[in-house]
């Protein structure tokens, strides 16, 4: 069997534990070899926004996934020459894993808006993508609304805490998930931080160490 490698992309400003938690479950429910979580440099829909330093994102990332044995942190988006798209990061990595199956682990905000992506019909057909919602989202209802018909043929919902199935494992597919129900943002971290409020139950201890330590998201 082919090792399983979900890649978590996303800013990361700061991880918390509501990407944790999330992590875990996709590596549970899944059989994932390798959860790797990929810092974006500074993403292509937030240019012009105020993102920390991503080496400082980077660091957070790696103290809190430092005990998790199957997380891991790859800087691949931070040593690219160019910042990449995520569908230039999903090549090479495949080029670097060709035999393994890749799965993209994204939000419910991100997917979304995926239409404005660059070429993200590539992203839906070529990889499995695995949507992460909270219990209940849009109960009921199609979330792959946005998409056309033939992507929407792609989608296996998995909300109502079902479990994929090995037959739907052996080809890509669009999962959507409801495994984790966690209030929090990496908003309410930095706004937490910003105004000296404890933060210890948002992110991770040695995240709110850090953030601590480097005076993070307050006020210069």
């Amino acid at each position: 069997m082919r090792q399983r490698i979900a890649v978590y992309g996303g800013t990361f400003d700061p991880v918390h534990n509501g990407h944790l938690k999330v992590a875990e479950a996709i590596v549970s429910a899944f059989g994932m070899d390798r959860m790797l979580f990929v810092p974006a440099y500074v993403p292509p829909h937030k240019r012009g926004q105020e993102i920390t330093s991503p080496f400082h994102r980077m660091a957070m990332l790696a103290l809190a996934t430092a005990g998790r044995e199957r997380m891991f942190v790859s800087a691949i988006e931070l040593e690219a020459p160019a910042r990449p798209y995520t569908i230039e990061t999903l090549q090479t990595l495949r080029n670097e894993w060709p035999e393994s199956q890749l799965f993209f682990l994204m939000g419910a905000d991100s997917f979304k808006d995926m239409v404005i992506w660059r070429e993200y019909e590539r992203i839906l057909s070529e990889y499995n993508v695995i949507v992460a919602t909270r219990t209940g989202y849009l109960a009921g209802r199609q979330p792959a609304e946005h998409l056309d018909r033939d992507l929407q043929q792609r989608v296996v919902d998995l909300r109502r805490q079902q479990l994929p199935r090995p037959a739907d494992l052996t080809s890509e597919h669009i999962y959507l998930t409801d495994y984790v129900n966690v209030d929090v943002s990496a908003t309410d971290v930095r706004d937490a931080a910003e105004r000296g409020a404890k933060i210890d139950h948002l992110v991770p201890p040695s995240a709110a160490e850090y953030i601590a330590k480097y005076g993070l998201y307050q006020k210069k």
